[in-house]
């Protein structure tokens, strides 16, 4: 099986030009392909994950990753998938956005001896002259077929602002520069993303003749990336420091039942055959696929050690165990307590267990919380800080799923 057909049998694939051509470069090793990345935060998330991956598969298969940073699509913002505009960033927010990108991409994808590039766009974006833009490249699209692209419409109706109408010319633009400097090709993105990846396509192909060879394919992985790495908290990061390794490996030791195949087929390097005996198991079975799939995804973007610390913290608190060094841990201070206790409502809050005190109370109320395996059900319950300072920590349960240990600094 060749790597264009792996990633079919993975369900990555949703929409392509040009397949036979596509197919056999990609096989052959022969693909200079980019897929971009804004820096709308300054951490990677999951969605960005399943992209790093695919990338990282076909580097393998001896095709050349272009990762193609935004610093200048991002002074911008995409409008595709928004209801509203994206805040304006300042260009010192977005260059440190984008280092932050570089620093967590090459610990995943191999950037030595030439085997892949990273680039910004601010590189050529920034300091285009407007009427030579317009001229040169404004000329080459139809604002009535703009406008009947999915990101457009569902933006009409809300107010889509002159300065995002004119990020598909953008994104086009890079696959014109990427093909003329580097000899790219192909071009990757997500399915809310087909219309700026064909306005790339086609202006090279006006600008150069027919005979320009680019392609482009649309696959499903950035869409589904977005769905599945969503937490009731916002995005599940990539970053140690906002999602722990503890909390990304049961992220994914509780998806859904129906999704833990589709995402172990996604987003690990597990043998299609191996995936194939873990699609046998039915009912409770389905936990060890559940387990696989925490183990390999924690392992991919946070190393094997973490992996192995965050399987083994779950399994210690799923046993019974009232402690364990390597689930996340809130530390308190004495200007936490008041009269030197803290009530069970602020306790959750503080410890990240719940995003409101409205929400906290519902959950004691509704028997969903616990403190070092004894059910809190009062609303009023108090914790001292000596006591916590004794013990040396406590942990906090809310569900099923969400563990905190508690201590007192200093």
């Amino acid at each position: 099986m060749g790597v264009y057909e792996e990633l079919q049998a993975r369900g990555l694939i949703a929409q392509v030009t040009d397949e036979d051509e596509i197919k056999e470069l990609v096989n052959a090793g022969k693909a200079t392909f980019y897929i971009g990345f804004d820096p709308t935060a300054d951490s990677l998330h999951v969605g960005h994950f399943m992209a790093l991956c695919l990338m990282k598969r076909l580097q393998m298969a001896g095709n050349k990753p272009i990762v193609l940073v935004g610093g200048g699509t991002g002074m911008i913002g995409d409008p595709s998938g928004r209801t509203d505009m994206r805040q304006m960033m300042t260009r010192e927010t977005i260059d440190h956005n984008c280092e932050c990108f570089r620093k967590q991409m090459s610990k995943f994808i191999d950037f030595s001896e030439g085997k892949a590039l990273m680039v910004n766009n601010a590189d050529w974006l920034l300091d285009l002259n407007y009427v030579e833009l317009l001229r040169e490249v404004g000329a080459h699209f139809s604002v009535n077929r703009m406008l009947t692209a999915e990101c457009y419409k569902q933006r009409m109706e809300r107010g889509l602002s002159f300065l995002e109408f004119n990020y598909m010319i953008m994104q086009s633009y890079d696959f014109y520069v990427l093909y003329r400097k580097y000899g790219c090709n192909m071009q990757f993105g997500g399915d809310d993303q087909w219309s700026n990846m064909l306005g790339g396509t086609e202006l090279i192909r006006r600008k150069l003749g027919k005979d320009a060879y680019a392609m482009t394919i649309n696959l499903l992985l950035t869409s589904e990336g977005k769905k599945m790495g969503k937490t009731q908290k916002g995005a599940l990061w990539l970053d140690p420091e906002k999602t722990s390794p503890y909390e990304f490996y049961q992220y994914w030791r509780n998806v859904d039942d129906a999704d833990v195949i589709k995402c172990i087929k996604m987003i690990t390097f597990l043998p299609l055959e191996e995936i194939a005996e873990l699609e046998k198991l039915e009912g409770a079975e389905l936990n060890k696929a559940k387990e696989v799939l925490a183990f390999e995804t924690t392992k991919l973007i946070h190393g094997e050690e973490e992996a192995l610390k965050a399987q083994q913290a779950a399994k210690s608190l799923f046993a019974g165990g009232a402690d364990s060094a390597d689930i996340p841990t809130t530390e308190l201070s004495d200007s936490d307590f008041t009269d030197g206790k803290i009530n069970i409502i602020d306790l959750l809050v503080k410890a990240g267990l719940a995003p409101s005190k409205s929400e906290a109370r519902r959950n004691v109320q509704q028997g969903g919380v616990s403190v070092d395996g004894e059910k809190i059900t009062d609303v009023n319950a108090e914790f001292a800080a000596d006591y916590i300072r004794e013990k040396g920590s406590i942990v906090a349960k809310r569900g099923k799923k969400a563990f905190r240990k508690i201590k007192i600094c200093c």
